[in-house]
């Protein structure tokens, strides 16, 4: 069964965090897909994964050759290039979240909306009866698990 994780943000914005989970992924050999809500979001974020540190290349498409890349960045619920990692952002979710070994909740805790969406997910996927893991962030920008709840 696929592992749910939670990112709670909290002195972080995504554009900051986004990259460094990818980064890690990536060097893991790890196919992913980045869900957004909106293609306003997925067009910022394509434009800042070229150019968030002059000393890193973070490959990842948007709009052609999906099957190719190794990170897909879509509004979409959709799995072209057969990643093993699901990335939701922005209160997003996915019917398809059993075709994929890792799916991360990226959320803002600092909006009350996200907050209670990431609530009301948390315990809705406890009840399905997937394991759960929430990180959150700490005050250098890394991570802290802070709950796990074993899959039913």
């Amino acid at each position: 069964m696929t592992e749910i994780r939670f990112y709670h943000l909290q002195n972080m914005s995504l554009d900051r965090a986004l990259p460094g989970i990818l980064t890690q992924a990536y060097k893991r050999g790890m196919r992913a897909i980045v869900k957004f809500a909106n293609d306003e979001t997925l067009e910022q974020m394509d434009a800042h994964l070229w150019s968030f540190h002059p000393d890193s290349f973070l490959p990842h498409g948007a709009d052609n050759n999906a099957k190719d890349q190794p990170i897909w960045l879509t509004t979409k619920d959709e799995n072209p290039n057969m990643a093993s990692l699901l990335i939701l952002t922005e209160d997003c979710d996915s019917d398809q979240k059993d075709d994929f070994d890792l799916c991360c909740h990226i959320f803002d805790g600092m909006n009350d909306a996200s907050l209670k969406a990431a609530r009301t997910k948390w315990k809705d996927l406890k009840d399905g009866g997937y394991a759960l893991k929430y990180f959150q962030q700490t005050e250098n920008g890394g991570w802290e698990e802070k709950a796990s709840t074993e899959a039913a």
